[in-house]
């Protein structure tokens, strides 16, 4: 009964939780809500006292616990090094710092616990057993709750379980508040009642001097920190090197406010709570007792960004504040709702768990758990019910603000979790596109060069990737259209979809996906409702679209005069550099003309539809003559490039679009967008004759084969690099790739995925960039906490595409095995000599 009580208290089962967690990454999240509220357990592979947890960018930051023992007198860190300040021990200093047993950590998408065991004194009854600790770190991923979504705060849950009584304490410092040691700092201590007949103790902690809108090493340098308790924990700040060794000798604190504000590291002030338990207080029973304390850490910006919006220069506003009038009823309804929160997270990461498992890999299940967080820990939620926004950075790459070709390999993520907040990431860029205050024809690159500050690029000097971003926000624009259409709970693309009314908001002043129709359901208020779905789904998909139609057709136009011979540039890979004739790119170029076709469709404009068919049909076929090596057995990093090869990562548009099935049985006209039997002729006829008669999918099937087959070739111990270049890799597309594959071959990358996860030498949270051989470490460039690994939700996304279809298309991938390699027949081989001395011919 104990443990099922604290299973449910911790918001998801922590038995299941514990079976559920295979892998053992270096780094693993504890609270983890935006890009400023963000901290991990580095060496997570060891003891939690090891060291500080962490900022995302691996600066530690203070943030410690500790367990005293009053009938031993021994005291225990469980995390961090807050026994830093108890050493050396003095005889008379009425304590023993010792350590315990750590069980370890596990994990799912929005929890993270961390198990120990403390031994009994040895003045205990001999039957008594370990007590058992828990600390429970929960950031709640709630895709039919926005409004929960949107709160900047997290939950910490200590449980404890056993025979004997047992103190905890819990600190943290200044360093939440700002990246510079040396700044000054305030703090206040404040008192509330809550509607329960509850209290609750908060301490507040901020900048002496804020400066607004802007960083230091990454962190915010304003906004205030809150960390927040029940009102029966005792509570105290002061110097660490005094509140830390008078807890260990008392194991209480003494309710005071230390009113010496000074800087973070002066005689380092640190904002403590501590929580007796008393678990021996039945000693008829034997069974053991068990008990829990709640704490949340919030971080509150008012305003979060400026960007510029179509009416100017703009402080935007959290998105919370339009349903809490105070920053007190934010923190009131956050920390009463923490059952609702955690019951609607334990249902997504089950449903996820689930998911992954049924892919066909375990490892799947725990690589899936550790992307989520990371994923929307890069977010910020912001704008009005009417038109809401969200905000990403991104991380540690260079702080660009809302950059396109971050959204896209995140994008999965998004699809899979709440489609809606992948239409809020594209709001910011389409509304600052309409206003005019970006002069280039093609999709800017980024809303400004670092975040918080959307301040654009009115000069047009943004990174160079035209070709990039502009195949990029078609695909993700109709992936938005194609998850509104749906009539049924299987053919949603998220099965959080189709929870809600279908209520339609007609309101042309207002955001198609605006959340001005709140629910409540099962005694749970502030639920989304439904998105999409039969005839509001077409009703959202057009109010969309007809807002923002001449900015789809000028970014087609682009692609239609530049995309299928790409001039020398960047792709979304630009740390590779610049390169002409990508066969890669030039694919994606292609498929977001084709894109462009599905968008004219939902507005009715049969024109534009058969013109940018027709087109896309063209190209494809000369694409296939210009990126395809000479023996038939993979594409070419680059038309010219001979001998070269590529990750074909942009094949997986075509799939998730539903491209592939036209011309098939499987083909609907929900989710196909072309009228293949038009009467209009093709531009150019096209080189390869097949398809003119009967062939089936956009992309031709034995281009899917063929690099299928060419990945089992090249794959290397920790995973598929990118291309013929290096042995690097990019776990985002090496997972949009590995879901086209067949299942052998998607298998061997998960597999080669998890060894890496297991194995690597990384110490940041979890990159998308490392290398593929050695000790898997970083490169040159330290990628880590990056979004992009919403990639990573590739197949889970695929799975429920194009009305749960999807993957049927691509069930040939599994034909004709022989010796557990698919044989196809990809044309007359040539020799090495004859595909080297081959000439690149291009055609306008």
């Amino acid at each position: 009964m104990c443990w099922l009580f604290v299973a449910a208290a911790a918001g998801s089962a922590l038995l299941n939780l514990a079976d559920a967690s295979k892998l053992t990454p270096p780094v693993v999240p504890l609270i983890v809500r935006n890009p400023y509220l963000s901290t991990w357990l580095g060496d997570a592979r060891i003891s939690p006292w090891n060291k500080w947890p962490m900022f995302w960018t691996g600066e530690e930051i203070g943030f410690g616990v500790l367990a005293a023992v009053p009938e031993s007198g021994y005291v225990y860190p469980l995390l961090g090094r807050p026994h830093d300040s108890l050493l050396p021990q003095h005889n008379d200093g009425g304590y023993n710092v010792s350590f315990c047993t750590y069980v370890g950590a596990t994990f799912d998408a929005s929890t993270t616990n961390l198990t120990y065991q403390i031994p009994a004194p040895l003045s205990a009854a001999k039957s008594t057993g370990p007590l058992e600790v828990v600390l429970s770190f929960l950031s709640p991923i709630t895709p039919t709750s926005t409004l929960r979504q949107s709160i900047p705060a997290s939950y910490m849950t200590v449980h404890v379980l056993g025979g004997f009584d047992v103190d905890i304490y819990v600190d943290l410092n200044g360093q939440w508040a700002s990246g510079d040691r040396e700044v000054d700092i305030v703090w206040e201590f404040a008192r509330q009642e809550l509607a329960q007949g509850q209290g609750l103790k908060t301490w507040k902690i901020k900048r002496k001097t804020e400066w607004l809108l802007s960083e230091i090493r990454d962190r915010a340098e304003w906004g205030t920190l809150h960390f927040s308790a029940p009102s029966d924990v005792r509570h105290e700040s002061g110097t660490s090197g005094l509140l830390r060794p008078r807890f260990a000798r008392t194991g209480t604190l003494q309710n005071v406010v230390d009113g010496d504000y000074r800087g973070i590291m002066d005689e380092e002030p640190v904002f403590a709570f501590a929580k007796s338990f008393h678990l021996n207080a039945s000693s008829s029973s034997s069974s053991p007792n068990c008990d829990s304390v709640m704490f949340t850490i919030a971080h509150i910006q008012d305003p979060v960004v400026q960007f510029a919006a179509a009416r100017g220069l703009t402080f935007m506003r959290p998105l919370w504040a339009s349903w809490f009038h105070s920053v007190e009823s934010l923190l009131e309804f956050h920390y009463i709702d923490f059952h609702n929160a955690a019951s609607l997270a334990s249902n997504y990461s089950a449903q996820l768990a689930k998911d992954a498992y049924e892919s066909g890999s375990e490892d799947y299940v725990d690589i899936a758990a550790l992307t989520a967080r990371q994923v929307i820990g890069a977010t910020s939620f912001s704008g009005t019910p009417d038109n809401p926004i969200l905000f990403i950075k991104e991380i540690s790459s260079n702080g660009n603000f809302q950059t396109i070709d971050v959204i896209f390999p995140a994008f999965p993520f998004f699809l899979y979790t709440n489609p809606r907040w992948l239409a809020y990431m594209l709001e910011p860029l389409i509304e600052h596109t309409l206003s005019g205050q970006y002069p280039n024809k093609y999709a800017m690159h980024d809303l400004g060069a670092h975040f918080p500050n959307a301040t654009g690029h009115p000069d047009g000097r943004d990174e160079y990737m035209p070709v990039e971003e502009c195949g990029n926000i078609l695909i993700m624009g109709l992936a938005i259209i194609n998850s509104l259409k749906y009539d049924t709970y299987i053919a949603a693309s998220s099965v959080w979809s189709t929870l809600g009314s279908d209520n339609f908001d007609a309101n042309t002043e207002t955001s198609a996906f605006s959340l001005n129709d709140l629910e409540e359901r099962d005694g749970m208020i502030g639920l989304d409702d439904s998105w999409g779905g039969s005839t509001k789904g077409v009703k959202q998909a057009q109010k969309w679209v007809n807002r923002s139609y001449k900015l789809w057709k000028q970014w087609t136009k682009y692609l239609v005069e530049y995309s299928l011979e790409p001039e020398n540039q960047l792709s979304t890979d630009d740390f590779a550099g610049p390169l002409q004739l990508q066969t890669n790119l030039a694919l994606k170029g292609i498929l977001g003309i084709k894109a462009m076709s599905g968008i004219a469709g939902v507005v009715a404009n049969v024109g534009d539809l058969k013109y940018f068919t027709n087109v896309s049909e063209t190209y494809i076929s000369k694409w296939e003559e210009y990126g395809m090596a000479r023996d038939g057995t993979h594409a070419k990093l680059s038309y010219n490039w001979y001998g070269s090869w590529t990750t074909l990562y942009n094949l997986y548009a075509d799939a998730l679009l539903c491209f592939h099935l036209e011309g098939t049985s499987l083909a609907s006209d929900s989710f196909t967008t072309t009228e293949h039997q038009s009467s209009q002729k093709p531009l150019d006829p096209p080189s390869d004759p097949t398809r003119s008669k009967n062939h089936t999918g956009f992309v031709p099937p034995r281009i899917y084969k063929m690099q299928s087959n060419w990945y089992h070739n090249v794959l290397q111990r920790y995973g598929l690099p990118l291309d013929s270049r290096h042995l690097y890799t990019k776990s985002d597309w090496e997972f949009f790739a590995a879901s086209v594959t067949s299942k052998a071959v998607r298998t061997e990358i998960l597999q080669a995925t998890a060894k890496w996860v297991n194995e690597t030498s990384t110490d940041r949270p979890m990159t998308d960039l490392h290398d593929t051989e050695g000790d898997g470490g970083f490169l040159g460039a330290y990628f880590m906490a990056r979004p992009v690994i919403g990639g990573h939700f590739a197949f889970l996304t695929l799975r429920r595409a194009c009305g749960g279809r999807a993957l049927d298309g691509l069930a040939f991938l599994d034909e004709k095995q022989v010796s557990g390699v698919e044989m196809v027949d990809c044309g007359t081989p040539k020799s090495l000599e004859e595909e080297e001395s081959g000439d690149y011919i291009g055609e306008l």
